[in-house]
C-alpha cells in the first residue's frame, strides 16, 4: 500500500471538509482579475521631458519609454 505524501494536511485542499461533512466554507470570491480596470495601465507618461530619438517635447498623453540610460523617448516618435 502507497502512502501519500504529507503536504500539510487534507483540510487545505478546496472543498474537503465539506466533503467529509464538516461545515461549508462561505468566502467570498473576488473576480477582479486586474485586466481592464479603468485607470490602470501600464504606460509610462514624462510630461515635459525631451526625446532621446527625435529631440521632440513629450506631450502630455504621449506614451513614452525610459531607456537603460534613464532619459525618455516617445513610444512612437511623432516625426517618423
Amino acid at each position: 500500500m502507497t502512502t501519500p505524501p504529507d503536504f500539510g494536511g487534507r483540510e487545505i485542499e478546496e472543498g474537503v471538509i465539506e466533503d467529509l461533512g464538516g461545515p461549508k466554507q462561505h468566502e467570498t470570491v473576488s473576480h477582479r482579475d486586474g485586466y481592464n480596470i479603468p485607470g490602470d495601465d501600464n504606460e509610462a507618461h514624462a510630461p515635459g521631458k525631451v526625446c532621446e530619438l527625435c529631440g521632440a517635447v513629450i506631450e502630455p498623453g504621449q506614451d513614452v519609454r525610459r531607456r537603460a540610460d534613464g532619459n525618455w523617448m516617445h513610444e512612437i516618435c511623432p516625426d517618423r
